[in-house]
């Protein structure tokens, strides 16, 4: 027997509708600040001869790209399931992080060796005028209001994606003071090298940047769990139901940043469809109280079998895993 149903209190593609909404709202801000602040910095890069200040550009133009990769993903993922993507259209704000990543890795690693190349082979570069340490000035302010946005966006939305994209702006300020430091020390000391050197710390933050985003979205690709918190709080789900034991064969994945479970029960063999149907759907409440951003749950249920231990499933955990009973409802047992 299964059981489906959708977030608490509003369906899964309701949800999914009110994200791309807020990813919308969120990707043209970013898509706006970033055209502006990305001119600023390539024109100001290029006429002031500043290496790093172009690549903190080429960086904001990055950016641009994100915001409107974000745009088109906000489009897809609020469409509705159908017979291709029976589970809706969510993943495709994970492919387009994933996406992102290689993007960012890219951009740095091509920095790293232009910047390189000049240092090593002893280009003499020219020191980068005043107006750089203007412009990054700017960058500063405006890098910091866009990654304070894409924050507050991307945690109503509950979207990887815009949270990404706020670390790497929230990076993107910390990148900037280096550029700042680089072009000082250039104008400083009179030897353009320094901005060269920056220039090579911008493309490796640029890469480590990156590279953080794909291990984080990559949990999400191949379906896994980064800690034992979420299943811990289903696990007291079913204990806290009376009638409901021994949940096993649980799986917790996302799409989209959203909750898709999939999890066992055991109840008493004697009860009818319509009693163990009702555990089921009391079961699937007392996980929507617990777990945040749940989108789907499938319970099936099973009939309890007495000293019979179950054999070891294909997929799917069970307490054990966990250290047996969940922790907030210990209390309350199976009474089949």
């Amino acid at each position: 027997m299964a059981e489906k149903n959708r977030a608490a209190g509003e369906p899964g593609g309701a949800v999914l509708a009110r994200r791309a909404r807020i990813i919308r709202t969120a990707s043209i801000t970013a898509l706006l600040g970033n055209i502006l602040l990305a001119s600023l910095k390539i024109i100001t890069g290029i006429r002031a001869g500043s290496l790093a200040v172009l690549g903190d550009g080429i960086d904001s133009s990055i950016d641009v790209l994100i915001a409107g990769m974000a745009l088109a993903v906000s489009r897809i993922i609020s469409r509705p399931a159908d017979r291709e993507h029976p589970w809706g259209h969510g993943r495709a704000e994970t492919v387009a992080t994933a996406l992102l990543a290689c993007i960012l890795f890219f951009a740095g690693a091509q920095l790293i060796l232009n910047s390189g190349t000049d240092l090593l082979f002893g280009a003499k570069r020219a020191v980068p005028s005043a107006a750089a340490l203007f412009v990054t000035l700017v960058s500063i302010a405006g890098k910091l209001a866009l990654a304070w946005s894409q924050y507050l966006f991307g945690k109503t939305a509950g979207s990887p994606m815009l949270r990404a994209n706020a670390k790497n702006m929230a990076g993107d300020v910390i990148l900037s003071g280096g550029v700042l430091i680089g072009v000082g020390l250039s104008r400083f000391f009179n030897i353009g090298a320094f901005d060269a050197a920056f220039a090579i710390l911008v493309g490796l933050w640029i890469i480590k940047s990156a590279v953080g985003i794909f291990f984080e979205v990559n949990m999400e690709l191949m379906d896994g769990s980064s800690g034992s918190e979420s299943y811990r709080l289903v696990f007291d789900a079913v204990h806290s139901v009376e009638g409901a034991g021994n949940p096993h064969r649980t799986r917790m994945r996302r799409i989209a940043g959203l909750w898709d479970i999939d999890i066992d029960i055991e109840v008493a063999p004697d009860l009818t469809v319509s009693e163990a149907h009702a555990i089921a759907t009391q079961v699937e409440g007392a996980i929507k109280e617990r777990v945040e951003g749940v989108y789907d749950i499938m319970v099936h249920v099973e009939p309890a079998v007495q000293d019979q231990g179950h054999k070891k499933e294909g997929y799917g955990l069970s307490e054990k895993e966990f250290g047996n009973l969940g922790t907030g409802d210990r209390e309350r047992r199976h009474k089949g």
